[in-house]
């Protein structure tokens, strides 16, 4: 049935905010919700497969592309995306650039027709809340976690129970349905951004989006009821209602083409890690990818790929380090490493098929980067001790935020 709503979406420009939000507008057009996402050149490249698809179907998308200023706020031409920033010490000036979006987004407004119902846009985004009161619009604000996250992090900000403990020691989150226990290192940065002039002025900026997102009219997450529906209706409690889980948005990939290219406009249907997948036992192999973002140092690197493969099973490894990657593989020549594998690992250099992975009958544990392996049944999760006894000292040098020079034995 056809409506006259038209949905303006304003995506943050890194993969695992994008991605979500791409995959949102096709779930929104195909509820005859007419959609316009916004997106800068580089990303209507990356992504334009998968739109280009959508809108050829018939569903109604648009897309509004917008120059991003790069050169403008000290960042080299053509990073237009977080996981592009060849340093993140320049993510200031990269939430900088996404800021001078909103002038060419407010002189074009009047050119989307229909007029928008509502803009939704990453939280982060808080420069938006601006633009939806300036064409008097509902703005509602999407948040790629979960309801888990939501409700705890308000908790901790409202009671700040945090602020009285030690690094160290353990307390229990405050008003979860579950009785949960952490410590202050373990906290997000926003309530543990350190002394650093660095982490301060990160916090300052984390402050800001969080002030800001407490006046918005609501709230999508990418969750589902069954996966949490204590947090959730604890949450819309304290939303008055206006929390919308519609997730997982990457079920709106039917085929395998859209599931491979979800990130990547890289033809990667004959992808050599699906093939090798083709050929191992089901729910037997172990798949760890930390994120487009996570970049490992060399000695975390070597620890997590020794693990995987003193654990005997097979596994995918993903292959990221930024400006560390040389020596990565460095290390990896001069070790022997993938000679030692002999098809029992593989390693995946970019950008991995990472849905089409998950959905492949052959994975069974999936190693990201909160440190969680999910879906694990009793025997793979004894299989993954020896990686995460490997692992575990670097969760640790993370969390306290300390460095260690050598790799431990």
């Amino acid at each position: 049935m056809a409506t006259n709503l038209h949905m303006l979406i304003i995506p943050l420009m890194c993969p695992g905010h994008l991605i979500p939000m791409v995959d949102m507008a096709k779930l929104l057009a195909q509820q005859s919700v007419t959609v316009t996402i916004v997106i800068t050149p580089r990303n209507a490249e990356r992504y334009g497969s998968v739109l280009d698809r959508a809108i050829a179907s018939g569903l109604p998308i648009h897309i509004f592309q917008l120059r991003f200023p790069t050169t403008e706020n000290g960042l080299p031409n053509g990073c237009e995306s977080i996981d592009d920033l060849p340093t993140f010490s320049l993510a200031k000036n990269f939430y900088g650039a996404s800021a001078m979006l909103q002038k060419p987004l407010e002189d074009g407004f009047n050119e989307l027709k229909p007029r928008p119902s509502c803009i939704i846009s990453d939280k982060h985004l808080s420069w938006t809340a601006d633009v939806a009161e300036k064409f008097q619009l509902p703005w509602v604000i999407f948040d790629g976690m979960s309801c888990f996250t939501q409700l705890a992090t308000h908790n901790l900000c409202v009671s700040k129970v945090h602020e009285h403990m030690a690094e160290s020691e353990p307390f229990v989150l405050p008003g979860l349905p579950d009785k949960i226990t952490m410590t202050k290192s373990q906290l997000p940065l926003l309530f543990n951004s350190g002394n650093s002039a660095r982490g301060k002025e990160l916090n300052s900026i984390r402050e800001k989006i969080r002030a800001t997102e407490l006046g918005a009219y609501g709230i999508i997450i990418n969750s589902f009821e069954e996966l949490e529906k204590r947090y959730i209706d604890e949450y819309r409690k304290i939303k008055q209602g206006r929390v919308w889980c519609i997730g997982p948005f990457s079920n709106s990939n039917k085929n395998d083409l859209d599931k491979a290219q979800r990130g990547s406009n890289e033809p990667i249907n004959n992808h050599y890690c699906l093939k090798w997948l083709d050929s191992q036992h089901k729910s037997s192999v172990i798949y760890a990818c930390l994120g487009s973002l996570t970049r490992l140092t060399p000695p975390q690197f070597i620890e997590l790929a020794l693990g995987l493969e003193d654990s005997k099973i097979p596994f995918i490894l993903v292959v990221r380090g930024g400006s560390r990657t040389d020596e990565i593989e460095k290390w990896l020549v001069e070790d022997g490493y993938e000679n030692r594998l002999k098809g029992r690992g593989v390693l995946v250099r970019g950008w991995a098929p990472q849905v089409l992975i998950l959905s492949h009958s052959a994975v069974g544990a999936f190693l990201t980067h909160c440190g969680r392996a999910l879906g694990l049944s009793h025997k793979q999760k004894m299989a993954m001790k020896c990686v995460q006894d490997r692992y575990m000292i670097y969760n640790y040098c993370w969390d306290n935020k300390r460095e260690h020079s050598k790799t431990p034995e």
